[in-house]
């Protein structure tokens, strides 16, 4: 064997081993550690990063899927938001469905992750059960100067460790809010019409 596939294997292994205990890690964090794990890095990572902190797209789809989707129960959160027909929904329309909404969320509030940059994570005791599988967990966005931004989250206990599933800002959860406008598009266009209103929202954003 060569010295650089020894290199290549001893690495491999490293990295192996780093994933394994970062899962082990998660699987054992409580929901107040983990919230304030994620939202802290993803602070960071905007600070650090001035792209990110202006809305780059690409780059905040990367910092999306390597911080905080490991931590989200995404096809949750999609179904709640659908509605009644998640269950009715075909394979590929549940696919669809999925693609199009993350794209809208990360899209719509890319403009947000600019005001976060100086903002620090502030999270709140939870008050919860052993037993306990689904609980909230609130959290505020502090300032150097001005009022602290309220975030909650709505966090449930997996195989894989907690996860959220709806996030709350400013009062308003945000399955709810788009539960009722794809409510409306479905009960106006079909489960298609509403698919097709939130891919034609991307392009347009």
């Amino acid at each position: 064997m060569t010295i650089f596939m020894k290199k290549f294997f001893a690495s491999l292994a490293v990295t192996v081993v780093a994933i394994g205990s970062s899962a082990a890690v998660a699987a054992q964090e409580g929901p107040e550690a983990l919230i304030k794990r994620v939202s802290t890095e993803a602070m960071e990572r905007i600070q650090k990063d001035p792209d990110l902190a202006a809305g780059d797209i690409k780059k905040i789809n990367v910092m999306i899927d390597q911080v905080i989707m490991p931590h989200v129960n995404f096809q949750r959160m999609t179904s709640l938001a659908v509605g009644r027909s998640w269950r009715t929904a075909t394979p590929e329309q549940q696919k669809q469905l999925l693609t199009e909404f993350r794209a809208l969320l990360v899209r719509s509030y890319a403009n947000a992750f600019a005001a976060a940059k100086d903002r620090t994570v502030r999270v709140k005791p939870v008050r919860m059960e052993a037993a306990d599988t689904e609980v909230t967990v609130n959290s505020e966005l502090v300032p150097k100067r001005g009022e602290p931004v309220t975030v909650g989250y709505r966090v449930e206990k997996t195989a894989e460790g907690w996860k959220a599933y709806d996030v709350n800002i400013l009062g308003v959860w945000l399955v709810d809010n788009y539960r009722n406008q794809f409510t409306q598009e479905i009960n106006a266009r079909g489960l298609d019409g509403l698919i097709k209103s939130l891919s034609d929202k991307n392009k347009g954003l």
